[in-house]
């Protein structure tokens, strides 16, 4: 039992069962997004299932756990507003647009085996990535300092800037694609001109949040897994390297151009383009 400030809350999932309670919703969602994706023929809905379910497993969370109240709903409601504005930026930019994201088209072409065997377990391994993330979400929930402090003053902070910023570099981007004259150039407007990813460096960004909100719990460490792995996943695996790949493809030389001139990730002050 958690007691503090003469408040006490029992009787919830500990750590452990409430990891595997989001596994199971997770792969369960991942499941039947997989049948989706058989009759579709289109594995993009895998990104929106994997970014939705950032907010619906903390949601569980907050309905299984003990804590202290204010603090699970403040998690939970955080989580699932950011959560729930990248999934839906994903379904309409990605998945309502009518073609599969290059990255699963080019999976299909060069895969040997069986395609849909693959992708099972694909969508699998994305839902379980879904519950290791979700920890920093859990260990902030399960903070037991009553009185908000300074640190969930910051985190919240550190949130707001995060959803400002990654809406606002989402909302540059889709503008400079519908314009017909800037098909096959490269966005270089508003906050892609200091960085070629600002997209990612506010999700990256938004993993600070529950670090902060965590702070004051005696095993707060956890949290950092949240932002740690997601700066690996960015710059080394499933973010800028097949990103960038494929805008060479795209745009050739100009987008090497912009390589030589912007920061890949920090924002920062471009460089001069060579003459």
């Amino acid at each position: 039992m958690l007691m503090q400030s003469g408040l006490s809350f029992s009787g919830g999932l500990s750590f452990s069962g409430a990891l595997l309670t989001g596994l199971g919703v997770a792969w369960t969602v991942m499941i039947v997004l997989w049948l989706v994706q058989r009759r579709t023929g289109d594995a993009g809905i895998v990104d929106v299932g994997w970014s939705f379910l950032l907010g619906i497993i903390p949601v569980v969370y907050a309905l299984t756990v003990d804590g202290v109240p204010w603090r699970r709903l403040l998690v939970a409601a955080m989580a699932a507003v950011w959560a729930g504005r990248l999934g839906y930026y994903l379904l309409i930019d990605r998945v309502l647009s009518g073609e599969e994201d290059g990255r699963y088209q080019k999976i299909r072409r060069g895969w040997k085996g069986n395609i849909q065997v693959f992708f099972f377990w694909f969508f699998l391994a994305q839902g379980a990535l879904d519950v290791i993330l979700s920890v920093p979400m859990l260990v902030a929930m399960r903070n037991p300092e009553v009185v908000p402090g300074p640190w969930t003053v910051v985190g919240v902070l550190f949130w707001l800037t995060s959803i400002v910023g990654e809406s606002i570099a989402d909302g540059q981007l889709r503008r400079f694609r519908r314009r017909e004259d800037n098909r096959g150039k490269v966005c270089r407007e508003g906050l892609w001109r200091y960085s070629r990813h600002p997209n990612y460096f506010f999700e990256w960004l938004h993993w600070w949040s529950y670090v902060c909100l965590s702070v004051g719990a005696s095993s707060w460490w956890p949290s950092l897994l949240g932002p740690v792995l997601m700066l690996l996943l960015i710059l080394k695996v499933t973010g800028i390297p097949p990103t960038e790949a494929r805008a060479i493809e795209s745009r050739g030389d100009a987008y090497r151009e912009y390589q030589a001139t912007t920061s890949a990730f920090f924002p920062w002050f471009p460089k001069e383009r060579a003459s």
